[in-house]
């Protein structure tokens, strides 16, 4: 499957807030957390971060947000709900790293951060080649603390 990135307009912004996810996925969803959703509907917040993804028909399936933190790079990835569970999670995020690369050059680590409980995107994530860095900490979303992990892939 080819992956067309652009950055991500108000249209496309709307689309993924609305996007919803089967329980307990829907943890994931945008309007679980006003914050998060204040963030993507931004379009300054968003700009030079957050990218729309299209298959090779210009179909929105997914989104990318990323940005460099010195030697690192911190990203966050969504594919559209439909999509999930039918094993598209890794080469969706290989994607997402390769283009990550274009973007920013040398890069000598990749970070994300995911909720502990996601063991479906963990094991994506460690087949690409991450690893999980610390223990499990409490993160404040969607009203209450979480449990997450950290994960790093070095390049």
């Amino acid at each position: 499957m080819s992956y067309l990135f652009e950055p991500m307009s108000d249209e496309d912004a709307r689309a993924i807030a609305a996007w919803h996810y089967e329980p307990p996925y829907d943890f994931y969803d945008w309007t679980a957390d006003p914050d998060d959703l204040a963030e993507l509907l931004d379009p300054d917040q968003r700009r030079d971060r957050y990218f729309a993804v299209r298959d090779g028909l210009g179909e929105l399936i997914g989104f990318f947000a990323c940005h460099r933190d010195d030697d690192a790079v911190e990203i966050g990835l969504g594919l559209r709900p439909d999509l999930t569970g039918r094993r598209r999670g890794l080469p969706f995020l290989l994607a997402c790293l390769e283009f990550a690369r274009r973007r920013y050059g040398s890069v000598q680590t990749f970070r994300l951060a995911v909720a502990a409980f996601n063991e479906r995107a963990i094991r994506v994530y460690e087949r690409a080649g991450f690893r999980q860095i610390g223990g499990v900490y409490l993160h404040h979303t969607n009203g209450v603390e979480h449990p997450f992990v950290r994960m790093e892939r070095p390049e």
